[in-house]
C-alpha cells in the first residue's frame, strides 16, 4: 500500500501514516526500512497488519513537504479592543475608566481623583482626549504590545 507520513514524534521515532486507502497507520522506527529517517510529507509504500504501518520505503521520486514556516512576527493576541477604549476614553474620559479598562489602575485612579474639582476635569477632559486619538491612530499590533492582559 501506499500513502504519506502525517507525523513523526523526534522524540520516540513513532509517526502515523495516511493510507491511500483513507486509513491511518502508525509505525515505530525498526519499521522505516530505508536510509535516513521518515519526514512528514514524504510519500511511502508499506505494508499493513491490523492498524500498523511495516516496512516503510520512500517512494522513489517523493520529496517530503518543506516544515510550515513560523509566522515571523505574530500579533500579540489581546482581548482589549482599541475602539471600545476610545469610545470609554470619548464618553467617561475624565473619570479615567478607560485607563482602567486598560489596565492602569494606577493612572485610572490618579484621573477618578482629579475629576472631583472643577481643575480637575479641566487636566482630565484634554487627558483622555489625547488618549482616545491616541488609541485610534495605534496599530492594533502595538495596541496589543502595549496593553497586554496580564495573567494572575
Amino acid at each position: 500500500m501506499r500513502g504519506q507520513v502525517l507525523g513523526v514524534d523526534a522524540r520516540t521515532g513513532n509517526g502515523i501514516v495516511s493510507g491511500d486507502d483513507g486509513r491511518r497507520y502508525s509505525f515505530k522506527p525498526e519499521d522505516w526500512a530505508a536510509r535516513g529517517e521518515p519526514a512528514v510529507g514524504l510519500y511511502v509504500d508499506f505494508e499493513t497488519e491490523d492498524n500498523r504501518a511495516l516496512t516503510l520505503f520512500p517512494v522513489p521520486g517523493s520529496v517530503a513537504a518543506a516544515p510550515a514556516a513560523a509566522p515571523a512576527s505574530r500579533a500579540p493576541e489581546n482581548d482589549r479592543n482599541k475602539i471600545v477604549a476610545a469610545i470609554l476614553a470619548l464618553l467617561l474620559g475624565p473619570l479615567g475608566i478607560h485607563r482602567f479598562y486598560l489596565g492602569r489602575t494606577g493612572t485610572g485612579i490618579v484621573m477618578l481623583v482629579l475629576s472631583c474639582t472643577i481643575v480637575g476635569l479641566l487636566a482630565t477632559g484634554p487627558w483622555a482626549f489625547v488618549d482616545m486619538i491616541r488609541y485610534l491612530m495605534m496599530s492594533d499590533r502595538e495596541f496589543a504590545a502595549r496593553y497586554p492582559r496580564e495573567e494572575i
